[in-house]
């Protein structure tokens, strides 16, 4: 038997007057989606092809800071963008000590004033740091058991990530983020996707149009479309250097140039020291310099005074991304289980009360030991962004 009450009638948007849609617009409800008012904007602390990331204060609770990420609502007749949603959809499903927590989505009332297109943003627990900041800063110093706990927990991170199928693909120190109190917190899923082992013996068919170029893999690089968790721990590697050398040690302005200096360091990318590279789409296209020894252990060795720290590195650093260590064993390394064992951040990060930001930071210079090997001649200022055929890397 139907009910005699009237239901709660809505005006059909084709029949509404501008007027009425713009009410309509301004007094719409998003489900689970609060309005951005609830925070205030302090500072901008990022800025790339994402977007912009700002530091905002909750006014409910004035001692409680969040960071906001704006999305980019480049192509706004698509809706919201697929890349957001994916991001979002990832940062739900991983929740990590070590990974950066999504707190919520906010937006702005769509208004007259922004002709009714609300602007959304991503709500993070707030972290005081990331690792670029912190290394372009001469006045932060790491001791080796500092170090150990940096790599220690951003290798913990990856281990979670990948043990829930999903490879992060924008490793590099602007993307690690550490709190105050010393916990790092893998950051910025905006390249992240899910990945699974070949279905039937179908090769996945990826992008390999990720990555900032500098943290870039070798395979990717070559054209590799059927990779996995291997990508990630080599700009585990790149940035596991950093911690020493206080800059990316690898900085190309070109596919071409990043693949000679990481023949130059890693020696020369051959089938013999990678069996099946030949059948890469781009091996025949590059100019892959010969005769190239492996000089890992030998070029960084200035740096890294710690045995355990060069074996590790040279690991991380393996040109055939099959033979590349993964999280689990790099985690059971002597590296990590020798003295000076793992240490607290919080306590060398209490002398810092200021934030410290790539974003905030003068750009970082190679050290003159590296400078040699950091560039090739004619490569471009490390403070301009490089576009990639699509895909802009933000540099350093």
């Amino acid at each position: 038997m139907q009910s005699s009450t009237p239901r709660e009638s809505h005006p059909h948007p084709v029949m509404m007057s501008v007027k009425e849609k713009e009410r309509y617009i301004e007094n719409f409800q998003f489900p689970y989606c609060d309005e951005s008012t609830k925070y205030e904007k302090v500072a901008k602390i990022g800025q790339g092809t994402f977007g912009e990331v700002f530091k905002a204060r909750d006014k409910s609770n004035a001692k409680k800071f969040v960071a906001l990420k704006k999305v980019l609502m480049e192509n706004e007749k698509e809706g919201f963008p697929i890349t957001a949603l994916r991001e979002i959809r990832i940062l739900q499903l991983l929740k990590h000590e070590n990974v950066v927590n999504l707190i919520e989505i906010c937006r702005t009332k769509a208004t007259q004033n922004n002709r009714y297109r609300s602007t959304f943003y991503l709500v993070f627990d707030f972290c005081e740091h990331d690792l670029a900041g912190l290394l372009s800063n001469v006045n932060v110093k790491f001791s080796l058991g500092e170090i150990k706990k940096v790599m220690q927990q951003l290798l913990n991170g990856l281990y979670y990530i990948h043990s829930n199928k999903i490879l992060h693909r924008d490793m590099k120190a602007a993307n690690v983020l550490i709190t105050k109190n010393g916990i790092l917190k893998l950051a910025d899923f905006g390249l992240a996707r899910a990945f699974s082992a070949n279905k039937n013996g179908v090769p996945n068919r990826f992008t390999n149009r990720v990555v900032t170029l500098w943290y870039r893999p070798p395979e990717l690089l070559l054209g590799e479309r059927n990779y996995g968790p291997p990508v990630d721990l080599w700009g585990a590697g790149c940035i596991m250097a950093e911690m020493w050398t206080r800059s990316p040690i690898m900085q190309g302005n070109s596919e071409q140039q990043q693949l000679t200096l990481i023949s130059q360091l890693c020696g020369s990318i051959t089938p013999a020291v990678w069996p099946g590279v030949e059948n890469l789409d781009l091996y025949k296209k590059m100019e892959l310099p010969q005769q190239q020894k492996r000089k890992v252990k030998e070029r960084l060795k200035y740096y890294l005074k710690d045995p355990y720290a060069c074996d590790l590195l040279d690991k991380l650093l393996i040109l055939d991304p099959s033979k590349r260590v993964d999280s689990d064993t790099a985690l059971n390394h002597d590296f990590f289980w020798t003295d000076p064992m793992p240490c607290d951040l919080g306590k060398m990060l209490g002398n810092h009360t200021q934030s410290m930001f790539e974003y905030l930071a003068p750009p970082r210079r190679p050290a003159q030991h590296m400078r040699a090997h950091h560039q090739l001649p004619g490569a471009r200022p490390t403070t301009s962004a490089v576009q990639d055929n699509g895909y802009q890397d933000r540099v350093f």
